[in-house]
């Protein structure tokens, strides 16, 4: 190809942000050469590496916004340690239906035993199908809560928040709330009630929350809005830490 129409094109692709075509059209037009293949197929081709790669960049910016700690897939959870735990019901949300919905998820169980992983996961595969995700653990959320409160920019933060497909708050009753706190996260709860998807976990079963929350009055009517539609994961055993603990500690046999 000569040099200025080489130019003037990639000007063109750079403009329409098309960068898997402006890297991949010279190598790609010499292969489908070589293969025979016409301008249709050799453009079809282009095109289609650009689409993957444009969704592949859209699940990677999903995933940086959500703010996982750490990303976790559920091909690497052992259910087998967790025979309380629903596979079924799991691989079910991993379809990301309930999240259509504006249905809820709660994982209840001790320390240790996977409900953040779970949660990353189900986090995790809702990224994947384009859905924005955000992840936080309950103490975080009403301390960013509270600072935008004192910053004067809560109903950005609020409404942002709703607008979330799904919202993941891990770590609920690890640490009591103040009534202000509970007031915060009850209202963004309110306000996805119907309107979005949120997944909680915790350590303590329902008939326990009132220890978290300021008030049996909040958190009555905080369990009546997130429990009314929901998919409970029991997820009773012990600890994988305890377990990869007790492992190393253990002397190797004779």
């Amino acid at each position: 190809m000569a040099e200025a129409p080489r130019i003037l094109l990639e000007h063109h692709l750079k403009k329409l942000k098309l960068p898997t075509v402006l890297r991949e059209y010279e190598k790609l037009a010499r292969q489908c050469a070589t293969e025979g293949l016409d301008h249709v197929q050799f453009l079809a081709r282009l095109v289609e590496m650009e689409t993957i790669d444009r969704e592949r960049r859209l699940v990677e910016r999903r995933i940086r916004q959500a703010r996982f700690p750490v990303v976790k897939q559920l091909e690497s959870f052992d259910f087998k340690a967790i025979p309380s735990l629903n596979k079924m019901l799991v691989l079910d949300l991993a379809r990301g239906d309930y999240i259509d919905r504006r249905e809820n998820a709660i994982l209840l169980g001790p320390s240790g035993v996977g409900k953040t992983h779970i949660a990353l996961a189900l986090g995790l595969a809702a990224c994947q199908k384009g859905l924005a995700v955000r992840f936080t653990t309950a103490s975080q959320f009403v301390h960013e809560m509270i600072e935008a409160r004192d910053e004067k920019r809560l109903l950005r933060l609020q409404d942002q928040l709703a607008r979330v497909s799904l919202l993941i708050v891990d770590e609920l009753g690890y640490v009591p709330l103040s009534q202000t706190g509970s007031e915060l996260l009850f209202d963004i709860f309110s306000r996805r009630y119907e309107n979005g998807a949120t997944i909680v976990t915790s350590n303590l079963p329902f008939q326990e929350w009132t220890s978290v929350f300021a008030s049996e009055r909040l958190t009555g009517a905080l369990l009546d809005r997130i429990t009314h539609h929901v998919h409970i994961l029991e997820m009773n055993g012990e600890s994988y830490r305890l377990k990869q603990s007790r492992s190393r500690r253990r002397p190797p046999s004779e």
